[in-house]
């Protein structure tokens, strides 16, 4: 992104898509068609819609894995996987759904959504927002690398040392693990920093801190605790590299180390990341669920501040998930009052959500059905998670099937919920077509009844005391019949899931077509055509409240927000940069055109990675020149080789 200081003053006009400046905002917005202009685009559309696919994509191969594992458990004795093979697949399984899917797949929502959310044109680093997708499926390539040739990550997706050590896992799976996630983590930070400096500086004039939605609020909180989060489990899984291949001992308590500082690093990022899957959820949730039910949200400032205070206080409950590990009972009291405390502003979001539906008139739309069952499993997943804040409790509990129940409520329930929810309510606007409200509501209710028939009865099998990470168990133990169940649930809701992917299909040939705004929605996304043109709004619109496009009918002011007249900047792109709190224009921003330098440099980020996994000296070397030459190429202040033309300046 640069600044353009000028002393041009933006001249304010009326302007639609089939305006004279449309056309040249066309022409300067609008990539190089082709295969080099789709490796070169930096639109944000493309690049989150390019996200969401890709995590689906693993959400089905976690999901495949899943019923594999169920099917080993289904009876007892079973003899379908051996004992590493289940390792690799359960190992693969919890990095799939928790790395590879949960999180990129909302930052594909957010990708798409922010700028038109917010009433800009881009992302305010558009190369950069290219680059994180790049990383991200280089990243999610090379972790499943040594996976098909049956040499996977086999330790559990926690990774615990001493068992992740050289003495007792000698082969590359773990080295796949540790390199895999430091290049995933470079996906995740420089996307988090993308996302903070968007909302700060391309809001829409007149969007104040206090009018954007609550999406933004979640996916901004959970960006600000992947800066502080993500930094400590890259250093976990470097430092683990180093005790493996350079002889260090961080973790190695024969020579020094501490095998207990792994379970710290781990979870003081692994319990911030959990809310970093669930808050931009609850965002999503927070502002389609009003649309369904015909009115604002019920407390926006309380969700807002619920939202934030949700991810301070996760900062301090990573202990939480060492109850056992044998630490002092001052801590134990300590985190565990945390833990109980952090319920608080997740109960608001709830009962905000609650009488958001009370005091509406709900329409029972597949979307809706979603958003609305969400809440629901929301609350199960939270008590089951509130359970095991007192110690005692976690004593029993920690290493039972009933955490794996309480995993996958939070996982799926508060993460695959909302997102498919969020799927039927965008879909229209992504791809200009409604999807099918039949076969919707069909793929909800065979969803809801098999996650719940799925994942339910495992808290009782915890309760009874199956552990977890095993493979098989013997009969007689009382857990044949509930495991049976479990895994017919699994096969039930992946029928729904399968019905999901079908309706999406479909409906992109035959989908009945869908204006600028099928729901009557309040937020500026809806203010565009569906789908949306490559440089978004004509004019930067002029906000004058939360909900734009409800004004007229709330009528909370004399006020009144301006969607079709606003500043009309077409000379190459441009968008418009605003101040922090009150979003008042501040500068005319030049956005950069496509590039391949994303690309480059994320191919040159992963060969050094393999290189390093390889043992290769000389293959880092190069890669790493390669890699120092292509970043020079990104930040030469004249236009370079690497990016593309596609309009004029």
């Amino acid at each position: 992104m640069a600044v353009i200081e000028t002393d041009r003053a933006p001249i304010i006009a009326r302007a639609t898509d089939d305006s004279p400046s449309s056309a040249t905002l066309r022409q300067s917005w609008e990539g190089r068609p082709g295969v080099g202009g789709w490796l070169a685009t930096v639109d944000h559309k493309e690049i989150g819609k390019r996200y969401v696919v890709t995590a689906f994509i693993f959400l089905i191969i976690g999901g495949l894995e899943a019923l594999v594992m169920r099917a080993q458990l289904a009876r007892p004795n079973q003899t379908l996987l051996t004992p590493e093979q289940y390792s690799q697949l359960f190992t693969m399984h919890g990095i799939t759904m928790i790395f590879l899917y949960a999180l990129p797949v909302l930052s594909g929502f957010s990708n798409y959504l922010w700028p038109l959310l917010l009433g800009s044109r881009d992302m305010a680093f558009p190369r950069l927002n290219a680059l994180s997708y790049w990383v991200f499926l280089f990243a999610g390539i090379f972790l499943y690398s040594s996976f098909v040739v049956g040499k996977g990550p086999d330790d559990g997706w926690f990774n615990y040392v001493p068992y992740a050590s050289l003495a007792y896992n000698p082969g590359p799976n773990i080295d796949v693990y540790a390199l895999g996630m430091v290049l995933l983590g470079i996906s995740t930070t420089v996307g988090s920093m993308n996302f903070i400096v968007t909302l700060a500086h391309t809001r829409a004039p007149g969007m104040s801190i206090n009018r954007v939605p609550i999406l933004v609020w979640g996916t901004l909180t959970a960006s600000v605790g992947n800066l502080f989060a993500v930094p400590a489990v890259s250093l976990a899984f470097f430092m683990l590299w180093m005790d493996r291949q350079v002889g260090t001992h961080f973790f190695d308590s024969t020579a020094g180390g501490q095998p207990l500082l792994w379970q710290h690093l781990f979870w003081m990022f692994g319990h911030p990341w959990v809310y970093a899957i669930v808050l931009p959820a609850m965002g999503i949730v927070s502002d389609a669920l009003p649309t369904f039910c015909r009115r604002p949200l019920v407390g926006y400032t309380a969700v807002a501040l619920a939202t934030v205070t949700t991810m301070v206080l996760g900062f301090g409950v990573w202990v939480h998930h060492m109850f056992a590990s044998g630490l002092p009972i001052l801590s134990l009291s300590f985190f565990g009052a945390a833990s109980m405390v952090i319920v608080i502003p997740s109960a608001v979001a709830v009962f905000a959500w609650i009488a958001t539906i009370w005091t509406g008139r709900p329409v029972f739309t597949a979307a809706f059905l979603y958003f609305a069952g969400f809440v629901l499993l929301f609350v199960i997943g939270g008590v089951s998670g509130f359970m095991t804040a007192a110690v005692p409790l976690d004593w029993q509990l920690t290493r039972t099937y009933f955490v794996v129940a309480h995993l996958h409520y939070v996982i799926i329930g508060i993460n695959v919920f909302p997102v498919v929810g969020g799927v039927y309510y965008w879909f229209p606007k992504v791809t200009g077509r409604l999807m099918n409200e039949a076969l919707g509501k069909w793929s909800f209710w065979v969803m809801f009844s098999g996650f719940n028939v799925a994942f339910f009865p495992m808290h009782i099998l915890g309760l009874l005391g199956m552990p977890r990470r095993i493979y098989t168990y013997a009969s007689g133990l009382g857990w044949g019949t509930t495991n049976l169940i479990v895994t017919i649930g699994a096969f039930v809701f992946a029928t729904g899931i399968l019905l999901f992917f079908i309706n999406i299909f479909l409906s992109l040939k035959r989908g009945q077509p869908a204006s600028a705004n099928p729901w009557d929605a309040a937020s500026l996304e809806w203010s565009t055509s569906s789908p949306p043109p490559a440089y978004n709004f004509a004019v930067i619109p002029i906000v004058a409240s939360r909900y734009p496009l409800w004004e007229d009918r709330l009528d909370e002011g004399p006020e009144r927000s301006s969607v079709g007249a606003g500043m009309l900047l077409d000379r190459g792109r441009e968008t418009i940069g605003t101040t922090l709190l009150d979003a008042e224009p501040d500068v005319i921003l030049k956005m950069p055109g496509d590039s391949y330098a994303p690309l480059l440099l994320a191919l040159a980020m992963t060969a050094a990675f393999v290189a390093l996994l390889l043992h290769s000296r000389w293959g880092f070397g190069i890669a790493a020149v390669v890699t120092v030459l292509t970043s020079i190429g990104w930040l030469w202040p004249e236009r370079s080789l690497m990016q593309i033309e596609t309009g004029h300046d």
